[in-house]
């Protein structure tokens, strides 16, 4: 498999696959063996995510929207099918090279912040900028995302929302192709969450980051380009919106 971090700005497709997808994925299936049980976590799952677009993954736990995810991200492996970025079959990729596409192509956002209490707002986001091939200036994205009067305060001087968007800027510093976010809004408040998703939606828009959010709140996939809805381990629906809401428009 080529290198995945010697990806094009304008990278050829294979085949009849559009020349907007940054993901194809065929057939995932994970199964996970917990002793002589058997769990099927993804069930023969197909989904193409495209260049700029803004997608909401809805479903109960358990219905695979986070194993999805991390295989999308080169964080898990399936049992079988295969995952295109591009024209780079990511299931064929070592560790190594699955490593490197992590590192140079995508931006991660988990319900947890995993700051680094020691390190300062600014310098939290350096950790990422120092080993990417043409990020942001620390302050410009930490700017981007409502931080600009921040930069020097640790983790323990910032609020909930405040740290979420700290680690935003840190994924989105390295100028990912995509942007995966895992229940970004999951431990904030009503009017904190509808702020971070703000910060989402414009760094979807200014940057034009392929995003993918996973979510339990319903109310949230009025903000999406596209709706993927999961249960059981499988795609029980994709809807399109009409128009995409602002986050100040949602309510829950």
């Amino acid at each position: 498999m080529p290198d995945v971090a010697t990806l094009r700005t304008e990278p050829e497709q294979p085949a009849g696959v559009p020349a907007d997808a940054v993901f194809r994925a065929r057939g995932l299936t994970k199964v996970y063996r917990m002793g002589e049980v058997q769990v099927h976590a993804l069930r023969a799952v197909d989904l193409d995510l495209y260049r700029g677009e803004l997608v909401v993954i809805l479903g109960p736990s358990g219905s695979g929207k986070s194993t999805l995810l991390n295989i999308l991200g080169g964080l898990d492996v399936p049992t079988s099918g295969t995952v295109h970025f591009f024209e780079h079959d990511l299931t064929a990729a070592n560790d190594r090279e699955l490593t490197r596409f992590r590192r140079e192509h995508v931006g991660f956002v988990f319900q947890f912040y995993n700051l680094i209490p020691s390190l300062t707002a600014r310098e939290n986001v350096a950790l990422v900028t120092e080993i990417a091939e043409r990020p942001l200036d620390p302050g410009e994205a930490l700017r981007l995302v409502g931080l600009a009067e921040r930069l020097e305060h640790f983790p323990a001087q910032l609020s909930g929302g405040e740290q979420q968007r700290v680690a935003i800027a840190r994924a989105v510093a390295k100028r990912p192709d995509a942007l995966l976010c895992d229940e970004p809004t999951g431990a904030l408040d009503y009017e904190t969450g509808k702020l971070v998703l703000e910060v989402l939606e414009r760094v979807n828009r200014e940057l034009g980051t392929t995003t993918a959010l996973i979510t339990h709140n319903a109310a949230i996939a009025a903000m999406a380009d596209r709706v993927i809805r999961m249960r059981s381990g499988g795609i029980s629906e994709i809807t399109r919106n009409a128009r995409r809401a602002t986050p100040g428009e949602l309510s829950w």
